[in-house]
Formats: structure tokens, sequence, C-alpha cells
């Protein structure tokens, strides 16, 4: 929508990772540098971690667009969610393996079977595995068994491992020693600095053809980059919730109040769900106190009926009781009577 009152080519601040975007922020060519290196030694596992929307993504997927489809087969696992019995599945499906009913014997050969037919192509494989921090130690020795797969003269399986930060965690397990003797380089990925944040925006902007217009001050772009902590996928968020005020109202021109609106609104939706999300609880929470307190009526309901049928039962065999001495007493008066 935006696009076209700017005269943008497409749109600069898309949440999708999008290699054509790339920046190579300082701490983006450090973490594109251990990939690149750690790729040249062909084995082992690369481990990359950073919070949500830092970049990693993106930075895998601009470091697959620079390899050789004819030395290297490349696939990515981005649904990690599961156990250690599903994890070979996912990696013969990557491949283009059959492995529907297929048992975890059949599975290893056709994958030990699939690297070697690559090895004697003269390519490598590669295997990359996003949102890591969801694999259990069971899953990740899996991944590592596969590492074994090896000719005399080279491993027939290189991993990358991308994760947030609490799968660093993870690795210091005692169970992932092994694992971790097997990890050639390592790298955290950062947030942007406020410096960054301002060359990264401009950058996307220029990538669509950007004109200068609208126009951007340093104080948007400061309150742009302490308000998302300079995370790319917080600032893409903000900058399209901006250039869309900016397009309806018609602006030309970014300055602190045109951002503080924008931050404003997003805390209003956020306070909107949160409210919504408590007096959702606050309704669930009354109305389960309410069966149980009508619970608890209709239990002393039934005690107190239970203990007036009781009081009847026995005021009924009382009444008997009596009919009966009544009857016996008569009996034996007309008995006596008769003699």
């Amino acid at each position: 929508m935006y696009e076209s009152f700017y005269r943008l080519s497409a749109k600069p601040f898309q949440l999708k990772p999008d290699p054509s975007f790339f920046y190579g922020s300082k701490g983006h060519k450090r973490a594109m540098a251990y990939l690149e290196y750690g790729l040249s030694q062909g084995e082992g596992f690369i481990v990359l971690t950073g919070e949500v929307g830092a970049g990693k993504t993106t930075l895998m997927r601009n470091l697959f667009r620079k390899l050789e489809s004819d030395k290297i087969v490349a696939v990515q696992i981005v649904n990690t969610h599961i156990d250690s019995n599903d994890i070979l599945t996912l990696v013969a499906a990557a491949f283009g393996l059959p492995y529907a009913k297929a048992s975890k014997a059949a599975l290893l050969l056709e994958i030990e079977q699939f690297l070697q037919r690559c090895d004697r192509q003269g390519k490598r494989v590669l295997l990359v595995v996003d949102e890591a921090q969801n694999l259990t130690s069971e899953t990740l020795e899996e991944l590592r068994m596969l590492s074994n797969f090896q000719t005399d003269e080279a491993p027939l399986l290189q991993t990358f491992l991308l994760g947030q930060p609490e799968f660093k965690k993870t690795l210091l397990n005692q169970k992932m020693q092994q694992l971790r003797q097997r990890v050639i380089a390592t790298y955290h990925l950062g947030p942007l600095d406020e410096q960054e944040t301002k060359a990264y925006v401009e950058h996307r902007l220029n990538t669509v053809g950007w004109q200068n217009d609208p126009v951007l001050d340093d104080g948007a772009y400061r309150l742009i980059h302490l308000s998302t902590g300079g995370i790319p996928r917080k600032i893409n968020l903000l900058c399209d919730r901006m250039f869309m005020m900016g397009c309806l109202e018609e602006l030309h021109h970014f300055g602190e109040d045109a951002v503080n609106e924008v931050i404003n609104d997003f805390q209003q939706e956020f306070d909107s769900s949160q409210t919504a999300a408590e007096e959702t609880e606050n309704a669930t929470n009354q109305f389960v106190t309410e069966i149980h307190e009508n619970n608890n009526l209709v239990k002393v309901d039934l005690e107190k009926m239970e203990s007036r049928l009781v009081r009847m039962e026995k005021s009924v065999l009382f009444v008997l009781d009596l009919l009966k001495q009544n009857l016996s007493f008569g009996n034996a008066k007309n008995d006596f009577n008769k003699r």
C-alpha cells in the first residue's frame, strides 16, 4: 500500500527472511565469516545463536546463495518440536528420500546410501537445523550419530545448528560432551547498535529504490533503536507500521513524534490484548468458581435430603414396630379371651 505512495519498488520491511535484503553489520559479517570458515572445513558442527529476530535465518539463506549447487547439497529443517524418533524421518524427507512407515534402521541405511552417492558425485552434504533450542538431548544425539557416516578420507555430512541463546545451555549439559567435541566453530549474533540500526533501515529502503521520501531525522532513528533494541525483526515491524501511518496521513517526514505515535499504538494494542486476556481469565475463573459453588450447594442439598430420608425411614420403621406390637398385643388378647 505505502510502496506506491513513496514510489518504492517493493515492501522494504517485510518480516519473512529475504537474503536480497541482507545487511552486513559488524556482527553479521563476523557471523558469516565463521559460517564460511566452518563450511570450508567440511566437517563437524557449526553453532550459531542469537535472539529471536536477530537475523540468523536470513544470514543462513544469504550463505545458501553463495553455495555452488554442483558441489554442495544443502537442506534446512525448521520444524524442531519433535522427539528423537522423528528427527531421522525429517532428515530423510529433507533429502528427498523415502520415509513413510520406515523403521529407524531403514532410515539410517537410506541416509547413508544417499550421502555415499553424493560423495561419489563429488558433492558435499550440508544439513542446517533451525530453532535448535527446541531439540532434546536425545534428538541432538541422533544428529551426532549421523556425523559418524564417513569415508576413509572425510566425513559425509556437516551440520549447522541455529538456535536462540538458551541453546548454549543445552550444549553445556553433561550429556552433550561428545557433541561439543565435534563443534568446530560457534558464534553469537548480537543486536545492532544505534548507527547500524540507521544504516540497516536505509539499506532496506535503498534496496527498493528509496529517493529520500520520506525523510527520517536522527531523532526518529534514535527512537527506533531504543524501542527495538536493535533487533532486525522488531525494526521491520516498527518501520512497516510507521510507513503505513505515513501513507494514510500523507507524511513525508518522520521525526520523534511520528515514531512515538506508532510506539504508543503498539503499547495500547498490547495493553488491550493483555486486558482482554486478563478479562477472559477472570471470567473463566469466575465460571469455574460458580461451578464449584453450585456443586457444593448441590452437595449440601443432597446431604440435607439424605438426612431427611434417613429420619423419615427411622420414623416409618418406628411406626411399623408400633403396629407390629399392637397387632401382637391384639392377637394375644384375642387368644386369652377365647380361653
